[in-house]
């Protein structure tokens, strides 16, 4: 069982929000999608891609659970598919990442971008997911220091995102949980911006989880809030 809390802002510069998030607690099913593309094109492929894959995982696949691969996939032909039947949405992507359970004590995690994943369990506050990003596939093995990584003008480059190819390359693993763990998925308008120290004490605080979630989104646009915020807390039960 699970209990969540979510929320998305557009930050302190965009006047949209790109930015889609999915949670339900009783199905276990926890969604975060951080959209691209000219005019409305990133809003809307990050609400086709999310509610594709919500939906996918809902249906009767004759597997159990439905495959999270194959959700994916759907998901990327929806986007795929919308942007060939509209030059409005010619060239619109979007990152993907959920985390749903597989049963009490475990949960699959799904990425595709850099949208994240962190878990807090026993004190130890860990990343459940892996940036396909320019800085994280290419840049790091080029000897730049953290500093010069964290201001390159690639930082930002996706590697792999949901409706640029026809194939996707998915992060995937699963996670033993206990009672009391908390998941945190979120856009990089957070983890970009707020450190994970903040993270990591926000989610050991006193405060409930709607509570986090709003000292998350203030946090991030204390710092400027460059991009649109979400974030998803997640408390197993």
């Amino acid at each position: 069982m699970f209990e969540a809390s979510g929320l998305s802002d557009p930050g302190c510069v965009r006047s949209n929000n790109e930015d889609f998030l999915i949670y339900d607690p009783h199905r276990g099913i926890f969604i975060v999608a951080d959209g691209m593309g000219g005019a409305n094109a990133g809003e809307f492929a990050s609400r086709l891609s999310a509610e594709t894959l919500y939906d996918f995982l809902l249906s009767d696949t004759g597997s159990d659970p439905p495959s999270v691969d194959q959700g994916f996939a759907e998901a990327n032909k929806a986007v795929r598919q919308a942007a060939g039947e509209s030059p409005d949405l010619d060239g619109m992507g979007t990152t993907l990442l959920a985390v749903r359970s597989l049963n009490g004590t475990r949960v699959e995690v799904a990425s595709v971008g850099d949208s994240r994943a962190y878990l807090l369990s026993g004190g130890e506050f860990s990343l459940l997911t892996q940036d396909q990003t320019w800085v994280a596939e290419v840049g790091s093995r080029l000897g730049l220091s953290e500093e010069a990584l964290r201001r390159h003008p690639m930082r930002h480059v996706l590697t792999m995102a949901v409706g640029a190819a026809a194939e996707l390359r998915i992060f995937k693993h699963t996670v033993n949980v206990r009672p009391g763990d908390q998941i945190l998925l979120c856009s990089d308008g957070l983890h970009g911006v707020v450190d994970e120290k903040t993270l990591k004490s926000t989610l050991d605080s006193e405060k409930s989880l709607p509570q986090k979630c709003h000292y998350l989104i203030e946090a991030a646009k204390e710092h400027g809030g460059p991009d649109n915020i979400t974030a998803v807390l997640v408390q197993v039960l």
